[in-house]
């Protein structure tokens, strides 16, 4: 039997849409208005979606992987190896919540009261002091030379560390005290072994990153005056998909025009 074929539906129900029952502001959105204003007015007012990527199903396997390594020490209360060798006093942290604030359908959430948008973000991993702040912790899979051990200033770094903020963000705002020092468990695959052998090999490390909220507050009131503006926001400085459609519309709209014409 065939696979299923998944044609691609560029609109979204009015229940998702930004005034919807269903709809939230979740930290990849934030991301999306800051990397590019236009489509994500296009995504969350007009309903009109991207297309998307393919799932990095590699990377999500690495990820569940290193879910249920943590656990193993968070129901035995101690410190995962990686914490001891970089000296972190800390173990996985407990809570009757933590498997929904992982979820990425639900997540840990905030009704932010400047704006009133629910705020949310799906966490992979939090630790714990010994006096009770949380860290929040962050998988993040590879395959690039060299070891990992801090973030650059490339966009998809400054993404991470914006992330990592926002759950800060999220978990400060749900009444938690939360060290400013975030981490990511950064597994790198080499690519220097003599063949595959159906397997990959890994250098994980331990990545701290000093956090930044104070964007978020003037990020998210710019957000909700866009979302309530009738004005059509400006590109992305970066955005891939707006000139696209741009070159596209132009050329279509030529041979359209030729064609009355004659």
């Amino acid at each position: 039997m065939a696979d299923k074929i998944y044609k691609y539906n560029p609109n979204r129900g009015a229940d998702w849409n930004y005034g919807g029952s269903k709809w939230k502001l979740s930290r990849s959105k934030i991301d999306f208005f800051i990397e590019c204003p236009r489509c994500f007015y296009l995504d969350n007012k007009l309903g009109t979606k991207r297309p998307s990527f393919p799932s990095f199903n590699l990377n999500n396997a690495v990820d569940e992987l290193f879910k249920k390594e943590f656990d193993i020490y968070r129901k035995k209360k101690t410190p995962h190896p990686i914490m001891v060798e970089n000296g972190i006093d800390a173990i996985p942290f407990q809570h009757k919540l933590l498997n929904d604030w992982r979820d990425n359908f639900v997540g840990i959430t905030y009704e932010h009261s400047e704006t009133g948008m629910i705020i949310s973000g799906a966490i992979d991993d939090i630790w714990i002091t010994p006096a009770g702040k949380l860290i929040v912790v962050d998988y993040k899979s590879t395959s690039k030379e060299g070891s990992i051990t801090s973030l650059s200033d490339s966009p998809w770094d400054q993404q991470y560390k914006r992330q990592l903020g926002v759950y800060r963000w999220l978990l400060e705002k749900n009444g938690f005290t939360v060290e400013t020092e975030a981490y990511l468990v950064y597994a790198n695959a080499s690519k220097d072994e003599a063949d595959f052998s159906d397997k990959l090999v890994f250098e994980t490390t331990l990545v701290p990153v000093e956090t930044d909220i104070s964007w978020i507050d003037k990020t998210l009131s710019s957000i909700k005056e866009t979302l309530d503006n009738g004005d059509i926001p400006p590109t992305g400085d970066f955005c891939e998909f707006c000139p696209y459609r741009e070159a596209c519309g132009k050329k279509l709209l030529a041979i359209h025009n030729a064609k009355i014409k004659k």
